[in-house]
């Protein structure tokens, strides 16, 4: 089942995302089809919240080295806490839910997460680089955030404007 991803600016995607508390077969046909909707949308990355369900969970799987998603490198996240952080990388950020438009974002470099899989065993997971940037992105997301909002007064402006255009441009297409 393939579900439908929400984009900018919907009011949905400002929603703080509730604490899963059933670990049940519901979920896991839900955590099912946005796996099946983040690869048809060539994402590596995807909260429950973009998909319209408002609840902590988002998935992560990042390209081998054959840029192949392997579903045995599928990290199911859900009631993330960063309980450890450090350093800071510059690291170009896209989203599904903000398509076309790319900008170099801060994130920390490492963070130390705690977390639940789909059956609510505690798990805890240290990561850096890419997954740590793509872990962060994500619960940005479960707290209402986007990746724009990152962005400088000015440059957040232009975005504004030619995210408009770009919206224009693709109805009259």
């Amino acid at each position: 089942m393939k579900l439908e991803v929400i984009t900018y600016p919907d009011k949905r995607l400002k929603q703080v995302s509730a604490e899963v508390t059933r670990f049940d077969a519901q979920l896991h046909e839900f955590l099912d089809a946005m796996y099946a909707t983040m690869l048809h949308a060539n994402g590596i990355g995807l909260a429950a919240i973009q998909v319209a369900n408002p609840i902590n969970a988002l998935i992560i799987n990042l390209p081998d080295e054959n840029d192949e998603q392997s579903r045995a490198n599928l990290l199911e996240i859900i009631n993330p806490e960063i309980i450890a952080s450090s350093g800071h990388q510059l690291y170009q950020e896209g989203c599904l839910s903000v398509p076309g438009f790319y900008e170099d974002i801060e994130r920390f470099e490492t963070v130390t997460l705690s977390y639940c899989n789909r059956y609510g065993e505690s798990c805890q997971l240290q990561a850096d680089g890419l997954l740590s940037v793509a872990i962060q992105h994500e619960m940005d997301h479960l707290l209402g955030k986007l990746f724009i909002e990152k962005l400088s007064y000015a440059r957040r402006k232009k975005f504004e404007k030619e995210y408009k255009k770009a919206q224009k441009a693709k109805k009259v297409s």
